[in-house]
């Protein structure tokens, strides 16, 4: 359980790799891996995240091993931070415990023709105007309520029912992953209760950890990379982090009743009744993966119509229209989904179902589903850290699709719980903090505020380090807050 230390093995096993063999307990399948350098892999012992890693490597069809990047922490069932792929082939199992409740919570990143120059002295009034164009807070909806059948459209189309609808451009959906959809998508497999939540949330931010920032370029690291994303010093950009809102919550809620069924139906013995699931195969697998797919399509399109009202926002401020600011997406990237993906094991290709809960996909150069503007550089990789110091894009490398099925790290990890956090600092200081190194910071509650102040996380700096280390990613250029919008 959380709050206990990690007392099992955890061996060295490569530069930034720590391994819990398989013998450390009865039904792992493969090993345990963690990615992590010797400060970090102390703070996960004490988390006893590494427990997790292990219980997750007794599912049923794993390959390979399973994988926990240096962000993790104890999360419901999978860590955060926790990648498993199994074979469908060989009974490989899908649960709703490696995706998580905020299904493709994830980030999308915009550029600008804007430099420090031009944004410095309007800072307030940008993220004042940001502030009072996107709909955030908790239980907080969007601009206007979907009929029924125009919700079942958004659920099958994704961001593409937005874009449709004149709400961004066509080029929007080329910059997203998976092009802001996943095929396969059930409305019918998803409860009357959550379509009813998510007909009135699209296009809102939500709250928790979710965050709008506008941010400059302050270092560059890769200026070929950074070219072909369309990065460069001194630039502005604006960060987009949310997911499926009260929809995913409430379909993973449904989920889980029925795979705790089911696991017990398939007769699988799981050290943790959270890891409940059932075959990619079974009829319950597909019904989750409908409903899973249906979520993701969403929160696709909520990012879409939040970085519309941001253009919007934005081109209110400087009197110009968000193409003549050169307001375009760099990419959307999902960190919590389970996708069916084709990977090499044993040299031979096998579609796997990949679980990223809190991992964020980098496909390197030359990967088909990399957009092909980014083709010979490899896929943006957009890691945020928290708001009082910096987040950073890195672009994907072959060694990721050789060991972690295309994965990295997807943000700080938090190394405090939120009840701590508010115990530790009141959000009237945080912002009063974040003011006095120039970050403006509007939030609807100081609870909020409080709940993600910077002591709250990990260096993400140090994070990063571990996955360029480990010959996952690379990084290209770090992002230095000026503004941030919270929930």
């Amino acid at each position: 359980m959380a709050g206990q230390a990690f007392d099992g093995p955890l061996e060295p096993a490569g530069e930034c790799r720590y391994r819990i063999p398989k013998s450390y307990k009865p039904g792992m399948r493969v090993d345990g891996l963690i990615y992590a350098d010797e400060q970090l892999i102390e703070k996960i012992r004490a988390d006893n995240a590494p427990e997790q890693v292990a219980n997750v490597a007794t599912l049923p069809g794993i390959q390979k091993a399973s994988l926990a990047m240096p962000d993790i922490h104890w999360g419901y069932g999978f860590p955060i931070g926790g990648v498993a792929a199994t074979d469908p082939a060989e009974g490989g199992v899908v649960s709703p415990g490696g995706v998580g409740y905020d299904i493709n919570c994830g980030v999308r990143m915009v550029r600008s023709d804007l430099t420090l120059a031009d944004v410095a002295p309007r800072i307030e009034q940008i993220v004042t105007t940001i502030f009072q164009t996107v709909p955030c807070g908790v239980g907080v909806g969007g601009r206007e309520a979907l009929a029924t059948s125009e919700m079942r459209r958004l659920l099958r189309e994704g961001a593409a029912y937005v874009v449709r609808r004149g709400r961004g451009w066509d080029e929007d959906l080329e910059y997203t992953e998976a092009r802001g959809c996943l095929d396969g998508a059930d409305p019918d497999a998803v409860s009357k209760r959550a379509q009813e939540r998510g007909k009135k949330q699209v296009g809102s931010l939500g709250a928790g950890n979710h965050f709008l920032e506008v941010q400059v370029v302050d270092k560059v690291f890769d200026p070929k990379t950074a070219e072909a994303f369309g990065v460069a010093e001194g630039a502005v950009t604006f960060m987009i982090h949310c997911g499926s809102r009260g929809f995913g919550h409430q379909v993973c809620d449904d989920s889980l009743k029925t795979m705790r069924g089911a696991a017990r139906k398939y007769g699988f013995d799981l050290p943790d009744q959270q890891l409940c699931c059932a075959p990619v195969e079974s009829d319950e697998g597909r019904r989750y993966l409908g409903a899973m797919r249906a979520a993701a399509n969403y929160a696709w399109a909520n990012r879409q119509a939040v970085m519309v009202l941001v253009r919007e926002a934005v081109g209110r401020v400087f009197g110009k229209p968000a193409e003549r600011l050169g307001l375009r997406l760099v990419y959307d990237v999902a960190h919590n989904i389970a996708k069916i993906e084709t990977h090499t094991v044993d040299g031979r290709q096998r579609p796997l179902c990949v679980h990223r809960k809190g991992a964020t996909r980098a496909f390197p150069a030359g990967h088909p589903e990399v957009p092909e503007a980014y083709r010979g550089v490899g896929q943006p990789v957009l890691i945020p850290g928290d708001m009082g110091r910096y987040s950073f894009l890195l672009v994907g490398l072959p060694a990721a699709m050789d060991e972690t099925f295309g994965s990295v790290c997807h943000g700080a990890g938090r190394a405090m719980s939120r009840t701590q956090a508010r115990r530790t600092v009141r959000g009237e200081q945080v912002r009063s903090d974040l003011a006095a190194k120039g970050i403006v910071a509007i939030s609807r509650s100081w609870k909020g505020l409080a709940e993600e102040y910077s002591g709250a996380y990990k260096d993400v700096a140090r994070v990063v380090d571990v996955v360029e280390r480990a010959g996952l990613a690379r990084r290209v250029c770090r992002l230095r807050p000026l503004g941030v919008v919270k929930g």
